[in-house]
Order: structure tokens, then C-alpha cells, then sequence
């Protein structure tokens, strides 16, 4: 395979692969889960003749990870350089324009994925082809992995250091050196961004006829309590909570509301969920309980409120790991950007998971995060090309010295 890759027709091969993470649910349909896409990257790195390794995280769910030896190999103390993107899309509902049928015009990529984040990816796998025909001198070693399962939960991620600890594989001698992740960035480098844990809490209530309402106990009315008692501590706690220098304070939103079997029929049961964003100076199981302790102290909350155990959960990422590689990625990056900033952001991504395992990393890619997961989503071409020659660039030589 030569190194000349057609960006753009790559990108429109990625994007017509449906890759849709279901989101929890139970699903049928070609179009959800990884599994094609991951045939496709399978085939792309057995064409460039390296070797390539999957790790089942669920069925028709794997991360694939392939490896690029460079100068001095890690075994013999040679950096590994990790390139990471995300497989799995968002769903489609509500879109304007054909998901799956990329389309290009004035400039701009269109279908789902484009932006978040198979942009990130195919710049990422048109800079491991060259630099896999290449062979540069001084080169480090690359893992380029493509995980699965990033949108809900970011277990793919996660598992990815099962996988370097293992003795029976090859690909991942040891845990990378630094990594790079691919996310919507309009180029600028991320350092830091807060964690996200989302969970579901309910209340109940005693079913009654809705002629005679006084005979049952509304589960609805009683979460209008709990959700007063949210919107009191984004008032009254999130404001007094410290700050991150780079991104921001915490937040807590709820995001969905469920309850009732019928319009006549007191509601026995009423469903939140919630999502509280904490910052790397935080704990999660201290926000986690901050928050259900100040349902059950407020007002009016005499009854019981049961909370679920998280079912998503992002580490936050810290900037106090990865100044070094900011600065080797940013000195490429600002050839291609000039002004390009270091900075942080208030959204979750893979990076955190890495960077719990203390492995330095940051968030570097095409686009920007406004068009994610939108109706028409879009990616502008010109920073496709410019985010590859950045990878491309770093991949040579790796973090400076």
C-alpha cells in the first residue's frame, strides 16, 4: 500500500460504514455496534503488512491495535507512541442529511462520524501509513488502536491496559510512553478536561385510580422534590465549588425523565438520570455522594430516593503529566495553526481513562465539538489534511528530549 493515501476517500469509506453505539439499549440492525468497521481497519493494517491484534470488549465490539516498530524497539527501551480513535458514532435520529452517504461541498465532509471522530481517525491512519512505508529514522515505536464503545462508557478504553499487561500478546510490550488522542479540537491542544459520571436515581410511589387520587402517593410529585433539590445545588453548590485553571467549574444537569404507566393512573415510579462533570482536582465517589447527600438533607425530601450505581464514567484528564508532549505536539502544530492554543475543555474523552493509568496524553484532532453529534454534521477538509501532517510530523520523532 503506498503511503499516498486519499485522505478524503478514506474518510468517506469510514463514514459509510455505520458504526452506531446503541447507547445501552437492546438493538437489532446492521447498523449498530463496530463489527464492520472493524474488518475494515483489520484489512487496512494487514495491507500495510504489520501486525494487528483485536481485544473482544463485547460481541461485535472490539478494539484492534496494530504496531509499528521503530528505530529502537520498546523491549529495548524505545518509546511507544500511542495514536487512539474512537470506532463507535452516535445515532442518527433527527438527521438532515443521509448519515451514511458522505458527501463533500464547499469544502466540508458531510455524514455522521465526520467530525466525532472518524476525521481524527483517518488523519491518524493516513500519518501511520507514511510513516510505515517510511521507516524515518529516529522513529518511535507507534501503536495506532482503534476502540470501541466511546460514547457509553468509554470501556474500550479501559481495557486497554489488560491488554499491555498481558503475556500473551505482542502488540503492547508495556504501557505507551504518551498517547495522543483523536477528538475534535479545530487543532488546539488539550491538556485537560473535566470527568463525567452519570447515573439514574428513582423514586416510588403507591399506585392508585386517578379518580381518587388521594388514595395513592405519587412518584412524580415526589421527584419534582429531588429535581428541586438538583436545581438548589447547581445554585447554591456548583457556584462555591473550586475551579480548574483550564476548565472551568463543575456541573450537574439531568438529562431524561421517565414516569407513570398511564394517564389515569397515580404514578407508582419516576426515573432521572443524571450527570454531574468533575474536575480533575475532584474525586468520583466524593461527587457522587456530595451530590445524594445534599438530596437528603434538602426540604421537603422525607421519603426514600434510591440512586443507582453509575452506569458511565470518564476520568477526568490533568494537565500534570503531559506538558512535554504538549509542547513537542504543539511546536508541530503551530506550522500548520499558527496561534494554536494549549488549553483545556469542559467535555469527557479517552484521554482521561489513559491518564489515570499515568500514562501523559492529550487531545489533538480536526473539527471542532460544535458539530459533533449535530443533524448535519460536518468536518472541514483543510484541517484533515493539516491534523495528519501534524501526526505525521510527531510520529517521526516522538517527544522531544
Amino acid at each position: 500500500m503506498s503511503y499516498m493515501i486519499d485522505l478524503e476517500k478514506m474518510l468517506s469509506d469510514l463514514i459509510s460504514i455505520p458504526s452506531v453505539n446503541p447507547m445501552g439499549k437492546t438493538v437489532s440492525g446492521s447498523i449498530y455496534y463496530e463489527a464492520e468497521l472493524t474488518n475494515y481497519l483489520e484489512d487496512f493494517f494487514t495491507k500495510l503488512g504489520l501486525p494487528w491484534a483485536r481485544q473482544t470488549i463485547e460481541p461485535k465490539s472490539d478494539n484492534i491495535f496494530a504496531r509499528l516498530d521503530g528505530d529502537i524497539p520498546p523491549e529495548a527501551g524505545g518509546q511507544i507512541i500511542l495514536f487512539e480513535a474512537h470506532q463507535d458514532t452516535v445515532q442518527v435520529d433527527g438527521m438532515t442529511i443521509p448519515p451514511w452517504t458522505p458527501t463533500i461541498k464547499e469544502g466540508r465532509i458531510y455524514g455522521r462520524g465526520s467530525c466525532d471522530t472518524k476525521g481524527g481517525m483517518c488523519a491518524m491512519l493516513g500519518a501511520f501509513a507514511r510513516l510505515a512505508e517510511e521507516r524515518p529514522a529516529n522513529m518511535p515505536t507507534i501503536i495506532m488502536a482503534c476502540s470501541v464503545n466511546e460514547e457509553f462508557g468509554a470501556t474500550g478504553a479501559a481495557a486497554f491496559e489488560e491488554f499491555w499487561k498481558s503475556d500473551s500478546q505482542f502488540i503492547f510490550p508495556q504501557a505507551p510512553d504518551a498517547a495522543i488522542v483523536a477528538e475534535p479540537t479545530s487543532l488546539d491542544i488539550v491538556v485537560a478536561h473535566k470527568g463525567t459520571v452519570r447515573w439514574r436515581c428513582q423514586t416510588s410511589g403507591r399506585a392508585a385510580h386517578s379518580s381518587q387520587p388521594e388514595l395513592g402517593t405519587s412518584a412524580i410529585y415526589r421527584m419534582g422534590y429531588v429535581i428541586k433539590a438538583l436545581e438548589n445545588y447547581v445554585k447554591e453548590v456548583c457556584v462555591d465549588l473550586p475551579s480548574h485553571h483550564l476548565c472551568g467549574r463543575p456541573t450537574l444537569s439531568i438529562g431524561s425523565i421517565a414516569g407513570g404507566r398511564g394517564i389515569n393512573t397515580v404514578p407508582d415510579e419516576c426515573t432521572i438520570a443524571i450527570d454531574r462533570r468533575f474536575l480533575p482536582t475532584e474525586k468520583l465517589d466524593a461527587v457522587y455522594k456530595q451530590v445524594i447527600d445534599h438530596i437528603n438533607s434538602f426540604p421537603g425530601i422525607d421519603f426514600e430516593v434510591h440512586h443507582e450505581a453509575p452506569f458511565s464514567v470518564f476520568e477526568p484528564l490533568s494537565d500534570h503529566l503531559n506538558g512535554l508532549l504538549a509542547e513537542s505536539l504543539h511546536f508541530h502544530a503551530s506550522k500548520v495553526k499558527p496561534g494554536c492554543n494549549i488549553t483545556g475543555t469542559p467535555y469527557a474523552t479517552n484521554a482521561g481513562k489513559f491518564g489515570s493509568f499515568n500514562v501523559p496524553c492529550v487531545v489533538f484532532g480536526p473539527g471542532s465539538i460544535e458539530q459533533a453529534h449535530t443533524s448535519d454534521e460536518w468536518l472541514p477538509l483543510d484541517e484533515l489534511h493539516k491534523v495528519s501532517e501534524v501526526y505525521y510530523q510527531f510520529g517521526k520523532k516522538g517527544i522531544a528530549k
